[in-house]
């Protein structure tokens, strides 16, 4: 049987496998295969596929923000100067290079981008926002939210839409 099904979907394996690799990336092919019920060759190809069509996108270690420092977490809607596509792009791509914004969205609503930003202090999230966001071309104003919190972090994508869809 080939690596991708009939019709280029995803089958039952190819959802386990991302069900499986989702709960643990370090799994070996031959600990992925078991868990599966496929043999190692198999399972090594649909692998493969799943990267090469981008149902994978790329491996990486969770690391706790609060053991290396982090200890603030806080929520930033920023609103743009000008909304045009040009000053978006412009304001989109400085944001990209901020190592302290670990994910950004453009949002329906009040803003045009919210971002997560981590930082050690409050005092470091003082100066980046001050020295670094508002400096940022294009922005407007910011308004920030801190999480006192974390209820659940780090969460894979659910998956079960597809094994109800395929009856697995």
């Amino acid at each position: 049987m080939p690596a991708e099904s009939e019709d280029g979907a995803l089958d039952r394996y190819h959802i386990a496998i991302l069900v499986e690799l989702q709960r643990e990336a370090r799994l070996s092919n031959a600990e992925l295969a078991a868990r599966i019920g496929l043999s190692a060759a198999p399972t090594w190809r649909r692998v493969r596929w799943l990267e090469e069509q981008g149902y994978i996108t790329g491996y990486r270690a969770e690391i706790d923000r609060r053991k290396v420092g982090l200890g603030v977490l806080a929520f930033v809607k920023v609103d743009a100067d000008r909304n045009n596509a040009q000053a978006t792009k412009v304001l989109e791509e400085a944001i990209r290079r901020l190592p302290e914004v670990i994910s950004c969205h453009y949002i329906s609503g009040a803003g045009t981008f919210e971002l997560q930003v981590l930082a050690t202090d409050l005092d470091a999230f003082s100066r980046f926002t001050i020295d670094t966001l508002l400096s940022l071309p294009n922005v407007k104003d910011v308004h920030t939210s801190f999480s006192l919190g974390e209820v659940k972090a780090g969460g894979g994508v659910p998956l079960a839409h597809l094994q109800s869809a395929r009856g697995g």
